[in-house]
């Protein structure tokens, strides 16, 4: 049979277009556009440069901050003390590495999930790159697909192109020839083809499209949070530096150079820089191991939103079910015949250039009859749930037919609607073959239908789909199946899947914000949902302070995925889908979510725990220069002591820490969480290893004093900095215990072997003060664990690493 305005296929090469059709440039032509220039140029979605990746870890703050101090300990002071230097070096180095590793995974998933649009040239239909596209390509389109250059259309076939993106209107909007095209849009019904009239940066989304499209690393509350802290920790230094720098030129009982070092020794350690690398690394990990597993994330926080997500809302189709069906059965109504509704069935199929899963398994199952013609067609919408088409048949009468939900069809008393409520609840899908008197035009051309059969069919569950629901319950994470089939159908599927709950119809849904909230809180399983209640429902959760994720693979989920907290899109989804969507499964497996919901909430909960560990370093450093100044003594360390220090008990253990497995759901209020524990457990560092330094300088005199007096109070700081690790550690597993004993194991070899002893300024002199040395930060640790437990108390339900207790 034949159909009016057919659309090409989309197999990379097309057979040539009807007689009559734009047949598009030569390509004579498109070369002349490429050498003007006037080509698509704008970058695939990517990452920053490598020359980016590399001025944003080099060029910051802190690293000239510790820079100027590195260089002025090259030359007044031995090589030990300028070791902090070459170890921001190395962590800039790993940090650079890991994000451009990361680029490398996300550039390379990019390609594979990059949008293919069809255009002729030549009179043969082709897929091509988006950046291929020149001015004047005539570019072919159908449901699901993204404008994605600015033209004038030039043929439609029941073309709707939905342009809230750009404009907030969520009506679909009918284009005719001759219509404008923007891109940014996408087609929502019908088919047709576009001569594209802006191309590159010239089109009206493309800078839009290109900026939010732009792999980030801001825009998120863990790096919102850091960078709130590094403020403060700014403000802090600032005045406390220069008032160590003029105590210790003050205080030069040991010479200027000596004196020199030590000032330095109490400003490097308040400047917590490998927070903000380990932060960087612990993300670029997450999208390289995600990228590992066909995991595309678009914008690099949706890991960490992800991980926050309280409510994930799925649409049935092509999440918890595969794309295809299978016609399983053909109900005759009203004494229909069965051989006549087989050859209307097989003529529906083929006037549609651009089928959707149910009309392709009708076409599976029923071919065309070559004598029927079809004289107009009504493409499917998720607004209006049916399609349509009027024929010609072979022996010259003419008939239109609607094929779509049997409830929006049907009058609400119509026996067929009560077997259609018992296939549904049995989990298959139904649709009602009608016939109309009306024309396809008529907005009621519903009204009056007479109904002709019931077409089965039966959906294909995701194999994989049970055992990640199980996932998210375990999770504590509640599941809403959202879906345009009908209600009893889509809850039998649910049921199969293990989901339970109250089924509910998303007509009787009230319009108002807040009580369609409550219904959402006490539903589970929702049908007949419009393409703009999708986005009504996602907005009422949010309005409940619920962090909602959105699943879907086709353009009725649009909407609902842009204004998710995070959208979630399977690859062989539509490419609007893809386009709004964070979160690609490349693979189309829904079984990979729990891998994004778990490497969101290892970084978000390892790098609370370890930001402790870096922040009491920052205010014991503080409040220790703070006291000096005040003592008008001299500053008990040494860089170099403070290296060993961080190393053993920030930097090495931190790095590790913050790559360890945590499923616990991450929690809001970063800073307030962090510096809960970061300031009293600084607060008593501080104060305990400053009490060891006092009661060492009265009790050693002579020459060689000071160094036994730095040796005493490095024993205090490192014994409470332990404690401090050993709890961050918490709750202990086999590797956790060996690397808390091997950094203690570490810091005793350096006081047993001479060598190193020299070497680090490290002799601890008699017996009393170091056994009053280990005396005090046993205390202090106790007051430590009791200060802790405290804040616990104060905060119920949250760890210090900010889980559940």
């Amino acid at each position: 049979m034949s159909h009016i305005d057919a659309g090409a296929e989309l197999d990379p090469v097309h057979p040539a277009p009807a007689p009559g059709r734009t047949r598009g440039l030569s390509a004579a032509e498109v070369a002349e556009r490429v050498s003007r220039g006037d080509v698509n140029d704008i970058p695939v979605r990517s990452s920053r440069s490598l020359g980016e990746i590399v001025r944003a870890n080099v060029f910051t703050r802190f690293n000239a901050i510790i820079g100027v101090l590195w260089l002025v300990m090259l030359f007044v002071a031995p090589f030990q003390d300028s070791l902090f230097g070459y170890v921001i070096i190395a962590n800039t180095g790993i940090g650079i590495i890991q994000e451009w590793r990361a680029k490398k995974t996300l550039d390379s998933l990019a390609v594979i999930g990059e949008a293919r649009p069809t255009v002729r040239r030549d009179g043969v239909a082709t897929a091509i790159g988006t950046s291929e596209i020149v001015l004047d390509d005539i570019i072919e389109t159908g449901p699901g697909d993204k404008i994605v250059v600015d033209g004038v259309c030039v043929e439609a076939d029941g073309l709707e192109i939905d342009e809230s993106l750009l404009t907030g209107e969520a009506d679909p909007v009918v284009k005719r020839a001759g219509a404008p095209v923007m891109s940014g849009s996408f087609v929502v019904a019908g088919g047709g083809a576009f001569r594209a009239t802006k191309v590159g940066r010239e089109a009206y989304a493309a800078q839009l499209a290109d900026e939010a499209a732009r792999f980030t690393l801001v825009h998120s509350e863990l790096r919102t949070g850091i960078s709130t802290i590094l403020k403060y920790v700014t403000w802090m230094m600032v005045p406390t530096a220069i008032g160590l720098v003029i105590s210790q030129l003050v205080v030069k009982q040991s010479g200027f150079k000596n004196s020199l070092a030590r000032t330095v020794g109490g400003i490097v350690p308040m400047v917590p820089e490998g927070l903000v690398l380990l932060t960087s690394v612990a993300f670029a990990i997450g999208v390289i191991r995600l990228g590992r597993k066909q995991v595309l994330v678009q914008e690099l926080p949706a890991i960490e939103g992800l991980a926050r997500v309280d409510t994930v809302c799925l649409d049935k189709t092509g999440t918890l079910t595969e794309g295809g069906m299978d016609v399983t059965e053909l109900r005759p109504l009203q004494g229909a015949d069965e051989t006549y509704l087989r050859k209307v069935l097989g003529a529906l199929g083929e006037s549609d250039p651009r089928p959707n899963a149910s009309l392709r398994a009708i076409i599976d199952a029923y071919p065309d009859s070559e004598d029927w013609r079809c004289t107009e067609a009504l493409p499917f919408s998720s607004a209006r749930k049916y399609s349509g088409a009027s024929f010609s048949e072979g022996d010259g009468e003419a008939s239109t037919w609607l094929l779509g939900a049997p409830d929006v069809l049907l009058d609400p008393d119509d026996p067929a609607l009560a077997e259609t409520g018992r296939l549904n609840e049995q989990g298959l899908r139904v649709l009602l073959l009608a016939r109309t008197s009306r024309e396809l035009d008529d907005p009621r051309v519903a009204d009056g239908t007479r109904p002709a059969a019931l077409v089965v069919l039966e959906q294909r569950l995701r194999p994989d789909a049970a055992d990640t629901l199980r996932y998210f319950a375990d999770q504590n994470v509640r599941a809403k199946v959202i879906s345009g089939d009908n209600a009893v159908s889509v809850g039998a599927v649910a049921g199969k899947l293990g989901i339970a709950g109250e089924v509910m119809d998303a007509r009787r849904l009230p319009p108002n914000q807040a009580e369609m909230a409550k219904s959402l809180d006490k539903g589970t399983v929702f049908g007949r949902v419009t393409p703009q209640q999708k986005r009504d429902m996602v907005g009422a959760l949010q309005s409940r302070g619920h962090t909602v994720a959105m699943t879907g693979d086709g353009v009725n989920d649009v909407l609902a995925l842009k204004d998710a907290d995070i959208g979630v899109s399977m690859g062989s989804g539509s490419e609007a889908t893809r386009a709004v969507a964070q979160i690609v499964l490349l693979d189309n497996s829904f079984a990979t979510l729990p891998s994004v919901v778990g490497e969101g909430r290892r970084v978000i909960g390892n790098i609370t725990r370890v930001a402790t560990l870096f922040l009491v370093k920052t205010v014991y450093s503080v409040l220790l220069a703070v006291l000096v100044v005040c003592w008008q003594v001299e500053y008990p360390f040494l860089p170099r002591h403070l290296t060993l220090l961080s190393t053993l008990t920030i930097g090495v253990p931190a790095f590790f820490l913050a790559l360890a497995p945590n499923r616990e759901r991450a929690r809001p209020h970063f800073v307030r969480r962090v510096m809960r524990y970061a300031i009293p457990g600084g607060v008593v560092a501080a104060l305990a290893t400053f009490a060891t330094y006092l009661f060492a300088r009265h009790h050693y005199t002579g020459p060689g004093s000071l160094e036994a007096e730095t040796s005493a109070a490095t024993l205090t700081l490192f014994l409470i900095s332990m404690w401090v690790l050993a709890i961050i550690a918490r709750p202990y597993t086999w590797w956790r215990i060996a690397l808390v004993a091997a950094m203690g194991l570490a810091f005793l070899f350096v006081l047993a072997v001479p060598v190193l002893q020299h070497f680090f300024a490290l002799r601890l002199v008699g017996v009393a003060v170091p056994w009053i040395a280990v005396g005090i930060a046993v205390l202090a640790a106790a007051v430590l664990e009791l200060v802790w437990k405290w804040v616990d108390r104060r905060a119920p339900g949250q760890d210090r690493d900010g889980s559940t207790a």
